[in-house]
């Protein structure tokens, strides 16, 4: 009978397939760039995101199936897809795609750029002067750099770079008149657009003006044709890193060698011939499903640049906002002597992420600090927290720094810092082999007045001081006793070879995260069968698992009401008769990406609640090292289910899943709510009453203040964060 119900659950038509689900996802950001509700300029960096999201889709979702339909592999997904199958689903979605990036950018942005007098012009709209300055610019700039490309008998068809832009050029020779093709690598050491003189925002393509003035390029040849197309190549690296005596130099290695990958998509400009465009296909081996003819300007990536070059124009960008900088945790606080007080839950970028960056810097410069030991993942390009890092190194501090020289399409930046972190004096480690480290996680050990203490810094999202700013995470500072051994005995794990038998509050995968979450779900089966209250609400950037899954939909089917709240992939299907009935899914697009992973258990009126650097993916629970904690203060758990609860009622903001379809949420006789709105609503007005305070501090230095202790002048444990 269990193994019949099992069944029930694991049917394939129970799952949407993992590919077309995350087209699905980048379709949501398609309509936050087509929605006349969204600034105008932040609708030109929608539209550029959906453009990288899927170029890097194919260079490793695609490619990866690519690979599994060469081997001839027949095996099913969830959904019952073969590779092939599923192959052949997403270009046929990803054509359609195509035409409503192309169809928003042609018939909705740029009608609406031209009404704010922001232009794109084409050669021969320009004025005199215009030509005259585009001219200079190919002459002095462009010309010198620009190198033609025979493609003939003796001189075959070149190399071509993945995502570089190229133009496709048909010749004839004025003599014989016989046809020849050439190839041309628009460089991008330029910018791919240039702006104009004699007009504040006016803007030319460069491969624009180069089309222009070919001619010199080609003496005794006439240029019958050019038009520009762009190949998407496999860029996934495939190591087997038991076979890799050395990582660094394994990894260094595939990054050399994935330039040179198949091409999975090509691109090319809607005016090139059917003859030029047959001559690529075959030089470069592309299947006739992956061919896509563009109608604009190829590759719409550069419109995550244009809002910054356009001056003026505030009225058409998001309003910028104050994040909150929570008191006890600023450069001029003892942060130390605060977290010994109470926990500090941070909302980013609502909070300041400047608390995590003085976090490392005082644990750097404070004499009574012994070691930090941290994980890296993605950081920025100018990491202050690495420097810190390297400031405590040579301070004589003990600084241990797992950097995951695997994170995708960072590695070459992560090498580069585990080569200057080593440089510095600390211990740089890549991980464990065949897993890649996701947790986030930051200890500082310091000597204090009562003995050795831990302090913690768990993140649901990077250290990366840029990508905070736009990316929603959570993270939670604390010296709880139990998280620091935890913690202690993770770092063991990833730098040597203990394996601990149990921990005491913070489970990591892979393994230990899979089987609490079942545990906690079982529990909730378990009261809902007996007739008391059960419940979960998670939220998390992905649901794909399809035991995850499984176990959801029994919990349903048990009566558990499921409230998930999940961005991007998610497998799951709700309305399914039996199955899935007490299962609500929302998805949340908006100008921030969300990024924090929430995990609430009703457990009996106890609402668990935990944070995670993981999804419910099965590379997530079973390939990585994740780490999964929990909210224990009761002040910081409110706010948690708080936090959950405005994201939950967000009607501006949220699609609703029905079946395999997310649709927007209806909001007739509703008040329009956005969550993110309102969380930079509350931290303005935070932002607001500490300046206020401060201030008022200022103008009234002389006010007697009795002298305390330190740790007596915080807050006191209990009560309100805010």
């Amino acid at each position: 009978m269990e193994k019949k119900e099992q069944n029930k659950f694991e049917r394939y038509e129970n799952y949407t397939n993992r590919e077309l689900s995350w087209l699905s996802f980048n379709e949501r950001v398609l309509d936050e760039a087509h929605d006349p509700e969204n600034p105008l300029l932040e609708r030109l960096n929608f539209l550029g995101i959906t453009q990288s999201n899927v170029d890097e889709f194919f260079m490793v979702r695609v490619a990866s199936l690519h690979k599994l339909a060469a081997a001839d592999i027949q095996s099913l997904d969830s959904s019952g897809m073969t590779p092939q199958q599923q192959i052949d689903a997403i270009n046929i979605r990803e054509h359609e795609a195509v035409d409503k990036r192309y169809s928003t950018f042609n018939r909705s942005l740029v009608p609406q750029l031209e009404k704010n007098n922001i232009v794109f012009r084409r050669p021969d709209e320009l004025t005199e002067n215009q030509r005259e300055f585009i001219s200079r610019y190919f002459n002095d700039e462009l010309y010198p750099v620009l190198t033609p490309m025979a493609d003939d008998s003796s001189r075959p068809f070149p190399f071509l770079q993945n995502n570089s832009l190229n133009m496709a050029i048909q010749i004839s020779d004025q003599e014989s008149k016989e046809k020849q093709f050439a190839t041309l690598r628009v460089p991008d050491i330029f910018p791919r657009f240039l702006r104009l003189p004699d007009e504040e925002n006016a803007f030319i393509m460069i491969e624009d003006i180069i089309r222009e003035f070919l001619h010199p390029l080609f003496h005794g040849f006439d240029v019958l044709q050019a038009a520009v197309y762009r190949v998407i190549r496999d860029m996934d690296i495939d190591l087997a890193e038991q076979d890799a005596p050395n990582l660094l130099k394994a990894i260094q290695a595939q990054l050399r060698e994935r330039e040179h990958g198949s091409v999975m998509r090509l691109e090319v400009e809607n005016s090139m011939s059917r003859e030029l465009c047959d001559h690529l296909v075959e030089v470069l081996h592309v299947p006739e499903n992956a061919i896509y003819r563009i109608n604009g300007p190829v590759d719409l990536t550069f419109l995550k640049k244009l809002p910054r070059a356009i001056q003026g124009h505030d009225d058409l960008r998001y309003r910028s906002f104050h994040s909150f900088q929570r008191p006890g945790l600023t450069m001029d606080d003892d942060m130390f002597a605060s977290i010994r007080k109470r926990d500090y839950l941070m909302q980013h970028p609502y909070d300041s992420f400047d608390s995590v960056v003085n976090f490392i810097h005082q644990a750097a410069t404070d004499p009574e600090v012994l070691a930090i030991k941290m994980t890296l993942y993605r950081v920025s390009g100018n990491s202050p927290i690495i420097k810190y890092l390297g400031q405590a190194a040579q301070a004589g501090k003990q600084v241990t720094v797992l950097v995951e020289i695997k994170a995708r399409f960072d590695e070459q930046n992560n090498v580069r810092w585990s080569r200057q972190l080593e440089k510095m004096g600390c211990h740089v480690i890549y991980g464990l082999v065949g897993l890649k480290t996701h947790s986030k996680i930051a200890l500082v050990i310091r000597r204090d007045d009562d003995g050795i203490r831990r302090y913690l810094h768990l993140g649901t999202g990077n250290y990366n001081d840029v990508t905070a700013h736009f990316y929603t995470d959570m993270g939670l500072f604390t010296c709880d006793r139990d998280m620091g051994i935890d913690a202690t005995n993770l770092f063991n794990m990833l730098s040597g070879f203990s394996r601990p038998p149990y921990s005491h509050k913070l489970y990591n995968s892979p393994n230990n995260i899979r089987k609490f979450i079942y545990q906690k779900v079982d529990r909730e089966i378990s009261e809902a069968e007996n007739g008391r209250p059960a419940s979960i609400d998670m939220k998390m950037n992905s649901l794909s698992d399809p035991a995850i899954i499984a176990k959801l939909y029994e919990a349903s089917a048990a009566g558990v009401k499921i409230r998930l709240i999940v961005r991007g992939i998610c497998c799951l299907r709700t309305d399914i008769p039996g199955i899935s009935e007490n299962i609500q899914v929302h998805s949340i697009v908006g100008r921030f990406l969300e990024h924090s992973r929430i995990y609430i258990f009703h457990n009996g009126g106890n609402n668990d609640t935990y944070l995670a650097s993981a999804d419910m993916m099965t590379r997530n629970l079973d390939r990585r090292v994740e780490l999964l904690f929990p909210i224990l203060q009761d002040d910081l758990k409110e706010r948690t289910l708080h936090i959950f609860a405005d994201m939950w009622h967000d009607n501006v903001k949220a699609r609703v899943l029905h079946g395999d379809v997310f649709s927007r949420i209806s909001r007739r006789g509703l008040t329009p709510f956005s969550s993110q709105d309102n969380f930079i609503e509350q931290a303005e007005k935070q932002y607001a009453k500490n300046k206020k305070e401060t201030a008022k501090a200022e103008r009234n230095p002389e006010t007697f203040q009795p002298m305390m202790k330190h740790e007596e002048a915080m807050p006191p444990k209990e009560g309100s964060e805010e």
